[in-house]
């Protein structure tokens, strides 16, 4: 009953996401065409490439030009991040998916240290770096890691939490919840001491090819972009259709609606409502009136879904 009554209320939402805004799809700021160039620079004295991406958008948004432009020939290992935020039975469509692109896939959860994919990768590297040529390092007693992927999907973390599991020491690079702040090839940060290895952190960069607005839109729900370039009201739009498109309605019992809406204003007007915030405006005849703070209200939706409490989705599923 309850699939069923999904279904009609599915069939009465949008069945495509339109936008006006063109301008959606220039997303590659300056600072990451020349990150990109310094990590061409730094791939000589790299023995193993670490793809870090958001397990959510496991498809969209992934810069495939690393694999030719950064990997090359290198031991190559796809990392894919906050898989506590998609269900388990995801994680084997994904593999299925991609296992003819990459033969070494991990999933992890870096900010858990008892995260089996975090005490996988190390001893993964060390082993394809083992079975590899290393060309020009041949007869270097160290080796280094580099950590590439799109903006905000965790290298950061998770380079903090390799080494406090292998080095037992704190954090080495900084982390912050938007995007773009390792904005340079960092200096090695150490791995371990017995063998020698060493990480480097990398900007995060874009593909700089996003084929449509949906694919832009999901890079910005995951917050792989700044949320002020798209709009948050737009980016709430966009995660509205896509629940409702699937069927999903947990944001009704989440945010105490009376039903699901298919309108974002409503939507953000009922939350807005419920946690208090509005705005002060002044009227023609110097009166005061409240309105709704749709900013602030989009701000709310949009944490509730990066944090999961709406539920767990992996964004791309029409995709495997």
């Amino acid at each position: 009953m309850e699939r069923m009554a999904q279904k009609i209320a599915k069939d009465q939402f949008r069945s495509v996401f339109k936008t006006v805004d063109k301008d959606l799809l220039q997303w590659f700021p300056g600072h990451m065409g020349k990150g990109l160039k310094q990590m061409q620079q730094k791939l000589r004295s790299v023995d193993c490439v670490i793809e870090v991406h958001d397990a959510r958008i496991p498809l969209s948004g992934r810069n495939t030009d690393f694999k030719y432009t950064i990997s090359g020939v290198k031991p190559h290992i796809l990392v894919l991040n906050k898989v506590d935020l998609i269900e388990r039975k995801m994680q084997a469509r994904i593999i299925d998916k991609l296992k003819s692109e990459h033969e070494h896939i991990l999933f992890t959860k870096c900010k858990n240290q008892s995260c089996a994919g975090v005490k996988q990768l190390f001893p993964l590297a060390q082993e394809l770096i083992r079975r590899s040529n290393r060309y020009n390092r041949q007869n270097e007693d160290d080796y280094n890691l580099m950590f590439i992927g799109v903006p905000n999907v965790g290298k950061s973390s998770l380079i903090n939490a390799l080494r406090v599991l292998h080095l037992h020491k704190g954090k080495a690079t900084a982390v912050g919840s938007n995007p773009g702040v390792t904005r340079s090839v960092l200096q090695r940060i150490k791995l371990s001491n017995s063998p020698l290895f060493y990480m480097l952190d990398t900007p995060g960069i874009l593909t700089p090819n996003i084929q449509n607005v949906e694919m832009g839109l999901k890079l910005a729900l995951c917050a792989t972009i700044q949320d002020h370039l798209v709009g948050e009201t737009i980016i709430c739009d966009y995660l509205l259709f896509w629940l409702n498109h699937h069927g999903y309605f947990n944001y009704q019992n989440y945010f105490q609606m009376d039903k699901p809406s298919d309108n974002i204003l409503e939507v953000l007007a009922h939350i807005s409502k419920s946690y208090n915030k509005f705005l002060r405006i002044r009227t023609p005849l110097n009166e005061y009136m409240l309105k709704p703070h749709f900013e602030a209200a989009a701000n709310i939706m949009l944490k509730a879904f990066r944090d999961g409490s709406l539920g767990k989705y992996m964004l791309d599923e029409s995709l495997l």
